[in-house]
C-alpha cells in the first residue's frame, strides 16, 4: 500500500517509465528474456501471400519474375513472399476475377478487361496513369508463325486470306491476344483501301472463312498449331512465336507484316482485394518492379518488349524495331470504342463470322 502511494506521487512521465521498467524486470525475472514488443521489433516480418492473376502467354515470363522479386523484396524487407499464379484467355481471366477469384494482382492482355474490374468497383479509378506507360511495363506486338521455309509463301495479311491458307487463332469473344489479331489485321486492311471500311470488313470476313480453329485463348492456339500441327499459319504473340521456335528449332519460322499493333498489356492491384488482405504494399511493389532495369532485361530476354527506351534497343538484334505500328488510341479511339464497334455482340466481328 505504501509502495502504491508512492508511485501515485510520481510525475506522469517518470511513472510510466516505473512502470515499464517494472514489466520488463519481471518479465525478465520469469524466464522470457526482453519485453515481448522489444523481442517482436528484432523479428523478421511474417510471410505474405499474392495472387497474380494473368493472360496465356506470360506463363515463362511470371515463372522466373516472381523468384526474381521474392529476392528483391526479402532483401528489401525480410519477409517472404509467396506468388500464386493464374493463367487463361484475358477475358475469361477478368471474368473470374469478378466472380470471386480473389486476385491481389492483374496482369492481362487488354486494357479493357481490367477495365472491366475498374467498373465493378474492384479496382480504384484513375490506375491506368498510376504506372509509367499508362500501366503497361512491356508490350508485344502481332506476328506470324509458319512451318519452316514458309512452304504457302505467307509473306503478309493479304497472303493469308488467299483460298487454300489454314489461319489458327484464338476466339475474340474470350482472348486478349485475338483481339490483338483481329485490330492488326484491321489497321493493314485500312491502309490498303484507304479507309474503305465495307472493303476492310470483307477483308476480315475473308480471312476469319480461313480459320479451321479458334481456340478460346492464345495458349490454346499455340498448342493446335505447335503441338498438333494443324493450320499453315499461326497469328501470334510476338513472345509466344519465339518461344515456339526457341522450343521447337528447325520447325518454325516467324514473319514480319508490313503492319502490325503495338500490343500493351497491363497491369493493376486490384485494390478492393488488397485492401482486404492487407497486400496493398507488396501488391503494389510487385508491379512497380517491372519496370526497374533487372526486371525489364529479363522481360526482353522473355521476348517481350521492354517499355524502358534504352533497355529496348539492347533488344534491337531481336526485336524488329521499325516495323509500322497501329496504336490502339490513335487509330481506334481507345478500348471502349474499338470493343463497342468490332466486339460486342452483334458487332463487326459476330456480323463476319458465323461459327
Amino acid at each position: 500500500m505504501k509502495y502504491m502511494s508512492f508511485l501515485k506521487k510520481l510525475p506522469p512521465t517518470v511513472l510510466t517509465l516505473a512502470v515499464m521498467l517494472g514489466l520488463f524486470a519481471g518479465y525478465a525475472a520469469k524466464g522470457g528474456g526482453a519485453s515481448p514488443a522489444i523481442a517482436a521489433a528484432g523479428k523478421t516480418s511474417q510471410a505474405v501471400e499474392i495472387t497474380n492473376v494473368s493472360y496465356d502467354p506470360t506463363r515463362e515470363l511470371y515463372a522466373v519474375y516472381n523468384k526474381l522479386f521474392q529476392e528483391y523484396w526479402k532483401g528489401k524487407t525480410g519477409q517472404d513472399v509467396t506468388i500464386t499464379q493464374s493463367h487463361g484467355g484475358s477475358g475469361k481471366q477478368a471474368r473470374s476475377v469478378l466472380e470471386g477469384n480473389d486476385a491481389d494482382v492483374v496482369t492481362l492482355a487488354l486494357e479493357h478487361d481490367i477495365g472491366e474490374l475498374e467498373k465493378a468497383g474492384l479496382i480504384d479509378a484513375g490506375w491506368v496513369g498510376e504506372l509509367p506507360g499508362n500501366s503497361a511495363p512491356y508490350t508485344s506486338t502481332i506476328v506470324f508463325l509458319v512451318r519452316k521455309g514458309n512452304p504457302k509463301k505467307l509473306n503478309d495479311w493479304d497472303d493469308i486470306v488467299k483460298p487454300g491458307v489454314e489461319i489458327i487463332t484464338p476466339d475474340p469473344k474470350s482472348s486478349g491476344g485475338a483481339r490483338w489479331n483481329f485490330l492488326a489485321a484491321w489497321g493493314y486492311a485500312i491502309d490498303l483501301y484507304g479507309g474503305d471500311e465495307a472493303r476492310t470488313k470483307q477483308f476480315l470476313k475473308d480471312l476469319f472463312g480461313n480459320v479451321t480453329v479458334l481456340d478460346s485463348g492464345a495458349r490454346g492456339s499455340t498448342t493446335t498449331f505447335v503441338e498438333n500441327g494443324q493450320g499453315d499459319v499461326l497469328l501470334a504473340w510476338e513472345n509466344e512465336a519465339f518461344l515456339s521456335i526457341k522450343g521447337h528449332p528447325g520447325e518454325f519460322e516467324i514473319v514480319t507484316p508490313s503492319i502490325s499493333i503495338l500490343a500493351q498489356p497491363s497491369v493493376a492491384v486490384v485494390d478492393e482485394v488488397a485492401r482486404k488482405r492487407g497486400t496493398e504494399e507488396v501488391a503494389k511493389a510487385y508491379l512497380e518492379y517491372l519496370y526497374s532495369d533487372e526486371a525489364q532485361r529479363l522481360e526482353g530476354r522473355n521476348f517481350y518488349r521492354p517499355s524502358n527506351p534504352k533497355i529496348l534497343e539492347e533488344f534491337s538484334d531481336t526485336f524488329n524495331l521499325k516495323l509500322k505500328l497501329v496504336n490502339i488510341d490513335d487509330d481506334f479511339g481507345g478500348w471502349a470504342a474499338a470493343t463497342e464497334k468490332f466486339f460486342a455482340d452483334g458487332a463487326i466481328f459476330d456480323q463476319i463470322y458465323k461459327k
